[in-house]
């Protein structure tokens, strides 16, 4: 490099944006801080139930409130209170922001 070439600008740095908060903690963190929230809760068969978390076990057997049963992304029935059973279970979602 000679003397009349300029020197190359400075790379500036930007630090990696943080994890998101969902991204940190256990599974039992998570079902721990849903409880008395809205969830949906996937079944094995494709069959979405969107309601209050209640209260579940370690089974993953799971009672809601104000639940709403979908099929194909159509509300199909509207229950009080509902009981799923854990085998059935393919997942919980966070059916708001924690």
């Amino acid at each position: 490099m000679d003397e009349s070439t300029p020197p190359p600008p400075a790379e500036e740095h930007t630090p990696p944006p943080p994890p998101p908060p969902a991204a940190t903690g256990s599974p039992t963190d998570f079902l721990k801080g849903v409880v008395g929230k809205r969830v949906i809760v996937r079944l094995t068969s494709g069959v979405d139930y969107r309601g209050v978390l209640s209260c579940l076990d370690g089974y993953m057997n799971i009672a809601l409130e104000q639940t709403e049963e979908h099929v194909n992304g159509a509300v199909t029935n509207r229950y009080g209170d509902a009981f799923i059973r854990g085998n059935n279970v393919l997942y919980i979602s966070a059916a708001e922001a924690l």
